[in-house]
Order: structure tokens, then sequence, then C-alpha cells
């Protein structure tokens, strides 16, 4: 346990927040920041490589070091065996799709901890015990193959949707591998389209031919490992024979050229659409109609929902001046011609091809998805993280204009859209708080009301915590929103062991949520949990993301710090009490809160992240993160990455609690490499630490529950041993 005496420097922190803990440059920083000096600088560059010699070793040792601790721990078992019961227990909400004339399900139990595919009819779904039809057995598929498959997804054709491309993941990695599969046979279609392993981006445009973005080969593949060309794959042929409809560049950057069919709820297509990233979050969109690829006048920050009466639904990631020259503020959902989009000439445009306004979100609100039906719209949207839903129309009452109409939901909810059958108007709708369980209804054509279908069971006491709503002052006086979920009778004297959740990047909202296996580990044994709605997400819109991006990214950072003291301020913990999380982007976080902020915490559980910030560009698949954080190899944006990069950060003068940093060897989105590294110069440099890697489950940790069970139970017993004895 380490002391809580905090040094001069940890007071000069507190009353200076984003001030470095000492003068003097940290150890490891290097003083040339060019790529090649940084990789001079790096000692443990053998750890980068995923099943290296080396690499092996040290995940061994750290491994048996670490569950000695763990799962040695006496209350391991017991939080063990809660969490499977949790994971598997056949009394939660089997999430549906839409499925042709029926409802899909991907469900795991103890059972079949692979999973297995399977379908049922509308009317059997609303009853208390459906019957269902398995398509695909995960667990035997296994078996038979001798392959650890992890189900990824089915992409079904509509309208009928019998003929599926199903995803499977060895091992839970990004990659897949895809199989034409019929459910009317309940099997793999024999020499159907199948592709070898890849992160594929692909379509159906009818059901003898696909639109495929792949690996096709050398020089195929953008620095990220992402397609930049798409080609046209007819039903017998192979990779090598598909037709090229259109190529990016291999310099671009995010994740990979992707085609879309929009289609009508009869399955007629109505547009066809290629995004190419430029970027993290800029792209081009490109229409594909016949032979021809036309570029799209959009800006280069926009979402597109899909197609309605020749127009594109889409949400502006930045302010816009069309062709009409009227400004359109970010974060505006609007109605756009497609043949206003596309026109190439410079005269005056046709009539009526101004873009509608559809929604205008106000300051503290986000559009947080937008559900096409053939008649309309519905949004589900944030307000002060608070969600609502809303049915859009056009022209109603004679008029030339949208009009909303609210949809009753449960107040104080997160609301989130499901699934959904444009041909028949319907769509799934879940609601669900911090306290409350799911609750699946069904959104009928038309209706302005929800029809409950399901209610989750309560798998925790919640009758003992309530929940609150707060706001923190961060350094430069923005108002940063938390939410805290704590024991009703807590005393206010700082003494309740408190977790701390963070993301704050990529635009992503945290809405309330209900998370079982944190209530029956954490919550029903009197802790408290925080989870804080920093800058760089998604929850106020795009102005509340980009706030926190590349050069400002400390902003985040000090967000954090922020509610942390807020914290402290009202009583509710103290640093000997609170402990954060984090995973992927919230690595970065919590490995920079630790390293700026130990005075603040006495707990970090930094889980799949991203922690070298001045090499995470030359780890696959970094460098689609370019537009995010920026770009190290280049001078002035290695200056600001470097000022906040964990790994080269660590002090052995600080006093740093004692972290468990865990991921996955078979991650291939952040790759392991930064957790291996991180772990390693903590111990070097003498910092009591925990580090265990597993071995299969992916970025995602979607293998099966059994493996879930016990990596919540490593979480949970490592924040008691830190919080609560």
């Amino acid at each position: 346990m380490r002391s809580i005496l905090m040094t001069v420097a940890a007071v000069a922190a507190l009353l200076a927040p984003g001030v470095a803990l000492a003068q003097t440059p940290p150890p490891h920083l290097p003083a040339d920041l060019s790529p090649a000096g940084v990789r001079a600088a790096d000692d443990h560059l053998a750890l980068e490589q995923v099943e290296g010699a080396e690499a092996m070793a040290f995940v061994a040792a750290e491994n048996q070091r670490s569950l000695a601790v763990l799962t040695g721990d006496p209350r391991y078992e017991t939080f063990r065996a809660q969490a499977f019961d949790i994971l598997s227990s056949t009394d939660r909400i089997p999430t549906p799709s839409f499925l042709g004339e029926g409802i899909g399900n991907f469900w795991q139990d103890a059972t079949n901890p692979k999973g297995v595919w399977r379908r049922t009819t509308l009317d059997s779904y609303r009853s208390d015990a459906p019957q269902w039809e398995t398509l695909l057995d995960v667990d035997a598929l296994s078996a038979t193959e001798g392959k650890d498959w992890v189900f990824k997804g089915a992409n079904c054709l509509a309208p009928d949707e019998t003929r599926c491309l199903i995803s499977l993941s060895e091992g839970g990695k990004d990659a897949v591998v895809v199989r034409e599969f019929d459910t009317a046979t309940r099997a793999f279609v024999e020499d159907g389209f199948v592709l070898p392993e890849g992160k594929h981006r692909l379509e159906w445009f009818d059901v003898d031919t696909l639109l495929v973005a792949t690996d096709f080969g050398p020089e195929t593949l953008t620095e990220s490992g992402y397609p930049f060309i798409v080609k046209r794959l007819k039903r017998g042929q192979r990779l090598a024979q598909a037709t090229e409809i259109y190529r990016g560049d291999i310099a671009d950057g995010g994740y990979g050229v992707s085609p879309t069919v929009y289609r009508d709820g009869a399955g007629a297509v109505l547009a066809t659409i290629v995004n190419r990233p430029l970027d993290t979050f800029r792209s081009e969109t490109w229409r594909i109609s016949g032979g021809t690829v036309v570029k799209l006048h959009l800006p280069e920050r926009v979402a597109v929902h899909g197609v309605l009466d020749n127009r594109l639904i889409v949400t502006l990631e930045e302010d816009w001046s069309p062709h009409t020259g009227r400004p359109y503020p970010a974060g505006t959902v609007l109605s756009v011609s497609l043949e206003a989009l596309a026109r190439e000439d410079k005269g005056p445009p046709p009539p009526d091809t101004d873009p509608d306004t559809v929604f205008r979100p106000g300051p503290r609100q986000s559009v947080e998805r937008v559900a096409l039906l053939d008649d309309g719209l519905v949004m589900a949207v944030s307000d002060n993280v608070v969600g609502a839903l809303r049915r859009f129309t056009f022209g109603a009452n004679g008029t030339a204009s949208w009009t909303s109409t609210p949809v009753e939901a449960p107040a104080n909810s997160a609301v989130g859209i499901g699934d959904v059958s444009r041909g028949s108007g319907r769509m799934f709708v879940s609601t669900q708080g911090f306290l409350t369980p799911p609750t699946l209804s069904l959104l009928g054509a038309g209706a302005a009301d929800l029809t409950a279908l399901k209610s989750g069971p309560a798998l925790f006491d919640a009758s003992t915590h309530v929940v609150e709503q707060f706001e923190a002052t961060s350094t430069d006086g923005t108002q940063i929103p938390y939410f805290l979920v704590r024991p009703a009778d807590a005393p206010i004297d700082g003494s309740t062991p408190t977790i701390m959740f963070g993301y704050g990047g990529f635009q992503i909202a945290f809405p309330p949520a209900y998370k079982p296996e944190l209530g029956k580990l954490w919550l029903e044994n009197g802790g408290a949990y925080v989870v804080a709605n920093i800058r760089g997400g998604g929850e106020f819109g795009p102005a509340w993301h980009q706030a926190a991006l590349r050069e400002n990214r400390q902003l985040a950072f000090d967000d954090f710090a922020a509610v942390a003291r807020d914290l402290e301020t009202r009583g509710v913990t103290s640093p000997r009490r609170l402990g954060i999380y984090g995973r992927s982007n919230g690595g970065v976080l919590t490995s920079v809160s630790i390293t700026q902020h130990p005075e603040l915490f006495n707990a970090a559980v930094i889980e799949s992240p991203l922690i070298d910030m001045l090499r995470y560009q030359d780890l696959p698949a970094g460098a689609s993160w370019i537009g995010e954080y920026g770009d190290p190899r280049v001078p002035g944006d290695a200056a600001f990455i470097a000022e906040y990069s964990a790994y080269q950060r660590l002090r052995p003068d600080a006093d740093y609690p004692r972290v468990y940093i865990t991921t996955n060897t078979r991650d291939d989105r952040v790759h392991p490499g930064h957790a291996r590294k991180f772990a390693a110069r903590l111990g070097n440099q003498g910092h009591d630490h925990l580090y265990y890697e597993e071995t299969s489950g992916g970025h995602s940790n979607d293998a099966d529950p059994v493996a879930n069970a016990r990596r919540w139970a490593r979480h949970y017993v490592y924040l008691s041993q830190q919080l609560m004895d």
C-alpha cells in the first residue's frame, strides 16, 4: 500500500492543476523527439514483438506474479462465480435483431459459452419462454474445426435475409474470416462467398455480388493496415478476379475505405455510397451510380445516416455553408438533395435542393443515433447526458418542413435505438439507468409511445444506492458533468471507496448504464461509482469532442482531475479511497492521470491501453488515430504529445499507487506492447504494480462469459485491495 503522505511536489500539483510533478525531466523522456530519437531512447522495444520470445517470457513472469496476488485473494472465487452467474444468466434480455420475418439473437451462457446464433418469431419472442431455432452453434463449429472461433456478427441481404455473411474471429481479433450462410438450410453455402482473414469492409449489392474493401495483395493497405480500394466481387470469382470500382490512396488515414448500400423497406437500392477517410475524422463521400463514381459536395467532417426521398440524411460534425451560402452549425441534422450534392457545374441549383434542417441541438444536447424509415426518421437525443426519443416527419399538416413529435420514454434514463426494420417501420428501443435494469421495447410504425417487450432482472440489490449528477470546474472554467452512484447512507467524510470511470475521446458518450457486475461486485459491498463526462467525448456534440483534440488533449486530463478534486471537496471520497478505470483510449487517460496526479488516486485499472504516445503510430493500428492525437512524426505534434505521454513521463522518484495493467495478446486494435512496456518500466523504476495479459478475447473481450468472469473478478479483487482494505 502506498503512503498517503504528500510530497512538496504533490502539494504544488494540487495548487496548480496540469503542472508537471517536478521541474527536472523524466529520465526516459527523449531529448530528440524524432522517430529515430524516440526509438533509440526506448529500452523495451522487444516487448512490441507480439509473440516474441522475450515478450512472452515477460508476460509469463508477470502473469504468474500477478495471478498469485489476484486469484490468491479469498474474494476472487466469490467474485468470479458472481460475475459468471450474471454473464451467463438465462434471465437476461436476449438482444434482438430483425431477421427476415422473424427475430434473430446471438446468445452465450454456461452451456454455450462461445454462443449460438438463433431465431424465433416476434410473437414467440414476446412470450416468457420463446421457442428458439438454432441457426449456428459456434461451440460446435469450434470443436469441429479445432478453432477458437468468436462470432462477430451476420450481414444479411434484405429484404428476405436468408443469405448472410458470417464473420468469425479466431481468438477475438478484429480481423475476421467471412463465410456465406443460408438461414433456410441453416448451413454454410457450398461454394459460396468466402473471404480469408482480414479487416474487411463489405456489403451485399445483390445475391450474386458483394462490394469488398480488403487486403488485395501488396500495396493495397494503408499504414494502419486498413483497405483503400473497393472492388465488385461476383459469385464464383476469387478476390484477384474482382473488378475495381473505387480507389483512395495508400496514405489515407482512419479505418479504411467503406462501401454502404442504402435500401428502402422493400430492399430496393436507393444509393451506393463510399466513405474515404482522410484521417480519423475527416473523410470524402462518393456516390457510385452505374459505372460512374462522383464525389459529393459534403464537408469533410460529417456522419451519413442514409437516404430518404432521394435526399441524404447527415449530421454535420463541423460548420458548413453549402452552395446556397447559408451557414449550418456543427451538430445539425440535415436532409440534403443527392442531385445537388453531385452537381459539377456552378450554375444556379435546381429548385427544392436547399438543405432542410431536421434538428438543431441545443448547447447541452447531442444526437446519439438517427434511424431512417420509409416515412421519416427517429432520433435518440441526449439532453445533459439524459436520453430522449423523437420522431420526425416531413410535410406534416401541409408544411414544407420537418416536424418533431416526442416518443414517450422513461424519464432520467439512457435511451438507445436498437435494430430497425425499415420495411415494417418498427424498431427496438432500450432504456436503462445506473440502478434500473434495461427495458426492451418496440416502437411501432407511426407510434407515439413504446410497447414494452421485456424487462431485465435486477441482478444486484440497488436499494442501498442513489444516483446524483454534479459538475466540476476544470482548469479553464468549463463545467464538467459527472454522475455519482453512492450508498444512500454514505458518510460525508471522504471514506467511501469510489471507482471513477472516464474515456474522453472519439466523440463517444457515456450515459447512465446498468452494469450488473459492477453492482454485484462493488456497489453491494459498499462502494461508489462515478462516470466523468469529460471533454473529448460526445456528450454535447462535436464541439465537446473537438475541444480536446491534438494539442488540446491536456484539457481532457484536467477535466478528469477536476472531477476527482470535486469528489474530495464534497466529502464523497478521498485520494486514499479513490481509484480510476479506463480502457483503450481510456488507458491514455488513466496512465496520464497517474503520472500527472498520483496524489489524487490510490488505484488504477489500465486496460487494453494506449500509453506510449510517441510511438503509437508505429504499433498497429495506431496510425488510424492521428486525427485524434496528432502525428508524433511531425515535430510540433511530437512536442505537445511528449508533454503527457505516460510511458516517457514515468519517474523513479514519484509516489505512484500500485496500478493494475491488463491487456490481451490477441488485441489487434490496440497493440499489447503499450501495456507491456509501461509495466516493464514501472518495474525497472522500482514501482509496485500488477500486470496480467490474457491470451484470447481480443480488444472487445467478447470471447466467452467464462473468460470475462475471470476478468471482472481480477479487476474487483484489485480495486478492493487498494480501496477497501
